[in-house]
C-alpha cells in the first residue's frame, strides 16, 4: 500500500529508531569480547546504512587508535533466500552483517 512508507517514516522519526539503533550498536560493539561477534539484521535501506557505516568507522578506527576494533566478516550484506522469502515474504528486504570484535595488546 503507497501510505505504508509514508507511516513507516513517520514511525521512525518519532521513535527515534535510527538514533537508537546506531546508540545500541556502538554499546554493543564496547561490551563485546574478544572474537565475539555482532549480526545484525536491517530491514530498512537507512538502518543497513547506519550499520555498515559503524562497522566501517570502528574497522578504521581500531586501526588508528583503540585497542580493539572489527572486522567485517560479511563484505556484502547476506540477503534471504528465495524459499525463505516464498515462505516469508516480509524477509525480502532483510539484509544480515557481521563483524567480530579483535583486541589489540600493547608490547
Amino acid at each position: 500500500h503507497p501510505a505504508t512508507r509514508v507511516f513507516q517514516a513517520i514511525r521512525i522519526e518519532v521513535n527515534q529508531e535510527l538514533k537508537a539503533l546506531e546508540k545500541g550498536l556502538n554499546q554493543a560493539i564496547r561490551v563485546l569480547e574478544d572474537k565475539g561477534r555482532i549480526c545484525v539484521i536491517s530491514y530498512h535501506s537507512l538502518e543497513d546504512r547506519i550499520v555498515k557505516n559503524i562497522f566501517k568507522e570502528a574497522e578504521r578506527e581500531g586501526k588508528e587508535q583503540k585497542n580493539y576494533g572489527l572486522k567485517i566478516i560479511t563484505k556484502k550484506p547476506i540477503g534471504p533466500s528465495s524459499e525463505e522469502i516464498r515462505d516469508n515474504p516480509k524477509a525480502r528486504s532483510s539484509k544480515l552483517r557481521v563483524a567480530e570484535k579483535i583486541m589489540f595488546t600493547t608490547i
